[in-house]
């Protein structure tokens, strides 16, 4: 008490003194203290002082600018100290600088602290975000996995978005990955910086910018010979390779060459073989959509993106481009060659005519039918190796065991090549070793034919096809001496071939023709997608993967519209063959894969409790054995099933336990098979002793009751048997009431049957009406089709008409607004004519004055005619300066002033 009197007077002075920070407020009537804001404590350094990473813990972003403008390739990595992913992702990016920071600046900024200018310009919404700048060019945000090989991969991808390719082989490299490829070709020969290399460099990071994941490639080729193989003629044209479409070369005459518009034309033109998916680990839709596109086939495979190879996706690569290839192009079978690492010809799409500084391509085999056979037991060879590659061919090459193609060949031919081979064995009777022996040797029905046999033990591969229980350490020798111990062994006669024994020999170099374009011989078409096991484990463990598996591969196909999904046994190795076998089991029609269901693993309550938990695993052996079984279907997120849970255990404690069980299953952790799912909760099912197949369900308008209860199970149970009594001879009576009661049953049944006839009467009849009334209603609607299509008609001549109107209606109102246009024009030129003439006549009329006149002024009139003439009126108007007028011209003047009032 004491020291809270002295905290809060302590309080109290530092609030009232003249230097202290807060403001001064007023007392309230109440005489509790008001809460004291704390200032933010002063930030401090996020990375070490040995960090190679530059910490500006103070959010100074006008030296972070300052620094990245005079870096090259700059990484600023934007944090708030209290945030837990900033803090998981601080180790990550500290390693990656550790392997970066010779070449790349990377820059930590606070961007919390409220007095820093990163937290007053930069608005983000969340923590960490990642910024890469190239120059000048920026910024590209990174949103993929926080590790530190993603981000040291996507920093170098940055540093060189280009990737050259000198040779031919690694033209195929880059032609016949998973990912879609751009190719550019340029002449440095002549400057050193050739015209459209800096634009199309540029889209490469525009790539980078819209799609951290880097999908599309970008690869720079400077050899002109090289650059025919792909069609690229002149210097600066680019080119998108796609596996099964058409590839493209980009179109400078009608899309202008910038970078974005090359990005653009690669993105909406390029070709998915297979799709990287990466879950941020939050809320997110990216799974949904994609399985809403159809079924799935997710690969789970550990991946290292800064390894230079990657074996195990060059083969689902193979895979895919085999499923999808549906017209065998070419190119394809040449780039899957390549991927099988199979000397072969490039195609004549593909080859140049002339290359110079190339290697020679390898010579062509001609036509050769290979086979691969296992050696039985009483072979001599056998003892030393026991897996042949049989080949026909007319060259005495010698051909490595993964150097053998199988185009079709006629079986004649393979079997005197098999009786050839037998023998000659003695030419392959020499030390046993771990190498694969090869020899050609001559056929013994033709001497101009030459064949070739490639002996060999089988690898460690088969180990994970043959049972995970056997040691991964087992010698192949081993391994096959007991798989021979476990299985009958054939007549001598017989010699088994590969297509025989695909699941035994996984590494023979086989092609299915089956397996090539199944895609598109069937309705169930997969979409292939690959996650990395070492971040997204946890979907595969979902998903029915075994947490404890010792390599964390996983393959499942997962299909939305059937509600199923299957997974492929992880007792196999994830490889080209089993993917096959996975891939075709799940395309037929009758598909033989089974529905995986996941269970929870194990049983909530042991097994001495009342009431039994039955889990996926469990099923089988609890409700379907010979008790019988009361099944409650409930859920953790049902709110009604935990209300009964009192009622089942008194029902078990009621019930005897060795004839009867109360069981519950949660069916929200635990799935079942379609037959005994339920699509309400809760749900009872009861499963009588030995009549599983009628299982009833209780009735759902029924109150779940222990007396309900009771009453069901007692009425849909077996009767007790009744106690063996002393076999007595019936008596005559006991035979005549039988026969009686036995005849009653067949009146009864005979009265069933005619009732059941007549209601078959009945119902043929009204068949008979329905099926007239039918008749009618298909008369009535071809007569209402005919009136349709007649008035359709009708419609298409009365529009037909309206349109013929409306076109005459138009023409003639063209025609009278010219009309109306003319007379106007006449009016104004008719009204213009009149003024000018009125004008005139009065000009005329006054010349005329004037000219009489002058003949007046020069000819003096006669005294008689003089006093002659009338004197005027004294109201007629006259002309100042003119003489009165003569008779005639009065009457001339009389004339014209008639003539204009007329006019």
């Amino acid at each position: 008490m004491i020291s809270r009197l002295l905290l809060s007077s302590r309080a109290a002075k530092i609030r009232n003194s003249p230097r202290s920070p807060f403001p001064r407020v007023a007392r309230a009537v109440s005489s509790r203290a008001k809460d004291v804001i704390i200032p933010a404590k002063p930030p401090v350094s996020f990375f070490s002082s040995r960090s190679p990473v530059l910490d500006l813990f103070q959010g100074q972003l006008d030296y972070a600018e300052r620094v990245r403008r005079d870096s090259e390739v700059v990484l600023l990595f934007f944090y708030a100290p209290w945030c837990g992913q900033s803090i998981a992702a601080r180790a990550e990016v500290e390693q990656a600088a550790r392997q970066l920071s010779d070449q790349v600046l990377f820059v930590a900024i606070n961007c919390w602290w409220n007095q820093g200018k990163c937290r007053k310009q930069k608005h983000f919404f969340y923590f960490p975000v990642i910024y890469l700048y190239h120059r000048s060019f920026g910024p590209i945000e990174y949103k993929g996995p926080v590790s530190a090989v993603y981000i040291e991969k996507f920093v170098r991808r940055v540093m060189t978005p280009l990737v050259y390719v000198p040779s031919q082989s690694e033209l195929l490299d880059f032609l016949s990955n998973y990912e879609p490829g751009v190719l550019g070709y340029f002449e440095f020969s002549g400057s050193p910086q050739p015209p459209g290399y800096l634009t199309f460099f540029t889209s490469a990071l525009h790539s980078l910018k819209k799609d951290y994941l880097g999908t599309v490639r970008f690869g720079v080729i400077t050899n002109k010979h090289l650059a025919k193989l792909v069609s690229l003629v002149h210097s600066g044209s680019v080119y998108l390779h796609r596996h099964f479409n058409t590839s493209l070369v980009f179109p400078r005459e009608v899309i202008n060459y910038t970078a974005e518009n090359i990005y653009k034309w690669a993105l909406e033109n390029r070709e998915t073989l297979l799709r990287w998916l990466r879950p941020h680990g939050g809320k997110s839709l990216l799974l949904n959509n994609e399985l809403k596109k159809g079924p799935a086939l997710f690969l789970f495979i550990p991946f290292n993106p800064l390894a230079e190879s990657h074996p195990l996706i060059d083969e689902i690569t193979e895979v895919a481009l085999e499923y999808n290839n549906c017209h065998r192009d070419q190119v394809v079978e040449r780039l899957l060659q390549h991927l099988r690492r199979v000397d072969a010809p490039v195609f004549s799409s593909l080859a140049p005519e002339s290359p110079v500084g190339l290697p020679e391509p390898p010579l062509i085999t001609a036509s050769p039918c290979c086979n691969t056979v296992v050696l039985p037991q009483w072979r001599s060879l056998s003892r030393t190796r026991n897996v042949c590659e049989l080949c026909v061919n007319q060259t005495a090459r010698v051909v490595g065991p993964g150097s053998i193609s199988t185009p079709r060949c006629s079986f004649f031919e393979m079997a005197a090549a098999l009786d050839s081979f037998y023998l000659k064995e003695q030419t392959f009777h020499q030390v046993a070793s771990g190498s694969t022996e090869c020899s050609n040797f001559l056929s013994s029905y033709s001497p101009f034919r030459y064949y070739t046999a490639c002996c060999r033990t089988v690898s460690r591969a088969m180990t994970g096809l043959l049972g995970s229980e056997r040691d991964a350490s087992e010698s192949p020798a081993t391994a096959f001496s007991s798989l021979e111990e476990s299985c009958e062994v054939g007549p001598a006669s017989s010699v088994p071939h590969i297509e025989e024994n695909r699941d035994l020999f996984p590494e023979a170099d086989v092609r299915s023709t089956d397996f090539t374009g199944l895609s598109c011989r069937t309705n169930k078409t997969l979409n292939i997608y690959l996650l990395d096991s070492n971040l997204f484990w946890l979907y595969a463990e979902r998903l029915g993967a075994p947490s404890a598996a010792r390599v964390k591969e996983f393959a499942t196909i997962v299909d939305v519209k059937e509600e199923s999904h299957y997974i492929l046994d992880p007792k196999q190795a994830l490889m080209k063959l089993t993917l096959e076998s996975f891939i075709q089991n799940f395309s037929v029609l009758h598909s033989p894969l089974k529905r995986h269901l996941i269970g929870s693993g194990s049983a909530q309550f042991p097994s001495q409790h009342l009431i039994t938990e039955v889990t996926t695993d469990t099923f089988w052996e609890v409700v379907l054995q010979k008790q019988d079984v009361l099944l409650l279907y409930y859920a953790q997120w049902c709110g009604f099933c935990p209300a009964l849970n009192h009622v089942f255990i008194q029902l078990a404690r009621l019930l005897p336990a060795d004839t009867f069980t109360v069981a519950r299953i949660d069916v929200s952790q635990n799935d079942l098979p379609w037959e005994f799912m339920v699509d309400r909760l809760p749900t009872v099912l009861f499963f009588p002793c030995k009549r599983k197949d009628l299982s009833v369900k209780y009735p759902e308008d029924l109150p779940i009751t222990l007396p309900n209860l009771l009453r069901f199970i007692l009425h849909h149970s077996d009767p007790a048997p009744a106690p063996p009594s002393l076999a007595t001879p019936p008596t005559r009576e006991c035979l005549h009431s039988e026969a009686v009661l036995q005849q009653g049953h067949i009146s009864h049944l005979e009265r069933e049957i005619r009732k059941l006839r007549a209601e078959i009467s009945t119902l043929q009849r009204a068949q008979g009406q329905v099926e007239a009334r039918l008749s009618s209603a298909r008369r009535d609607e071809h007569r209402l089709l005919r009136q349709k299509q007649t008035l359709e008609r009708q419609h298409g001549l009365l529009q037909l008409h309206s349109e013929q109107l409306q076109a005459l209606y138009e023409q003639k109102t063209q025609e009278l607004e010219e009309v109306a246009r003319k007379l106007q024009e006449l009016a104004d030129a008719s009204e213009s004519l009149l003024t000018e003439n009125t004008w005139l006549k009065i000009l005329v009329a006054t010349m005329e004055r004037k000219l009489e006149g002058k003949d007046r002024a020069e000819s003096p009139t006669p005294p008689e005619e003089a006093r002659a003439v009338p004197p005027e009126p004294p109201g007629a108007p006259r002309l100042p300066g003119s003489t009165p007028p003569s008779n005639g011209s009065a009457t001339l003047a009389s004339d014209r002033s008639n003539e204009n009032r007329t006019d």
